[in-house]
């Protein structure tokens, strides 16, 4: 396929690469990033575009996207399909839907999971709302950067998928740091803890492959000085959309409110910011009750 890729940051520039090596003509575009292997460089977003089949966006909000799909809509080929890889909000998911629509062509949103690691390795798992139709087209090239796709639903069903699943993310890494630091303090061995709570009722993705401690379980960030596989600034960004989604949608969600509050604290007043999402352990371990 003829393939315009926008945003080519630490997700975006593997994504295309892979897209290039599986043989598919991939023009990019990005104001501050470099073109990666394979990748022909357009001097804007609208050359990029023009007489592509589909448009791949990565791109860092939703406001970013209105402003980016409001640009290259009008110079998209007739048919062509958007696709839309950030993470954003659901409205701004559907409304960018809702301009491709009017115009002609299809829009999918495609928000994805795996990090940059994934993104390398092409097992990316993508989430997608949009019609059955564009979702068909686009499968072949979902199925180069990524190991599962689900088609969700409907416009904006991909972006509800991606946020539902990292508030569970969010609030289970919160509450596994925190057994980790209790487990310390009432002299409990953190690999035994791990061998008991891995195979019981406690398990978890979040300790049982991402595991916050150190030295235990699989390798994890935790073994790297916390150094981000998925940054504690990004777990904010989404929990944040969680409760957004949560305000329009009027859905209670305490615990999903409850974890963006902590990660506002850890990332903007506690030097979280730049550290992987699971360095909460740390967090935990020099705090006491009071």
């Amino acid at each position: 396929m003829k393939i315009a890729f926008l945003g080519l940051g630490n997700m975006g520039s593997p994504m295309a690469a892979n897209l290039a090596k599986a043989g598919h003509e991939v023009t990019g575009y990005d104001p501050a990033a470099p073109m990666p292997a394979g990748v022909g460089g357009a001097a804007s977003a609208a050359e990029a575009v023009s007489g592509a089949e589909v448009v791949i966006t990565m791109l860092p909000n939703g406001a970013i996207l209105r402003d980016v799909a409001a640009e290259v809509i009008p110079a998209m080929a007739p048919g062509a399909v958007l696709v839309d890889c950030s993470t954003v909000d659901v409205d701004s998911a559907r409304a960018v839907a809702g301009q491709a629509a009017a115009a002609g062509l299809e829009a999918l949103d495609a928000p994805v999971s795996g990090g940059v690691g994934g993104a390398t390795a092409g097992t990316l798992t993508f989430m997608v709302g949009g019609p059955e139709s564009a979702f068909a087209r686009v499968l072949p090239l979902f199925e180069v950067m990524g190991r599962k796709v689900v088609h969700c639903g409907g416009a904006g069903a991909g972006q509800a998928a991606k946020i539902c699943n990292n508030m569970i993310l969010g609030a289970t890494m919160i509450v596994t740091c925190e057994a980790f630091a209790l487990a310390d303090k009432l002299g409990l061995d953190r690999q035994k803890m791990f061998d008991v709570v891995s195979t019981s009722s406690g398990s978890s993705w979040s300790m049982n492959t991402y595991c916050p401690a150190p030295g235990i379980g699989p390798a994890s960030p935790a073994d790297d000085g916390y150094k981000p596989g998925f940054a504690a600034e990004l777990m904010l960004k989404d929990l944040r959309l969680s409760q957004q989604a949560a305000a329009s949608a009027d859905a209670d969600t305490p615990m999903g409110a409850l974890a963006m509050q902590l990660y506002e604290t850890f990332v903007e007043a506690e030097g979280g910011r730049g550290k992987d999402f699971s360095a909460m352990l740390p967090r935990f371990e020099a705090r006491s009750r009071g």
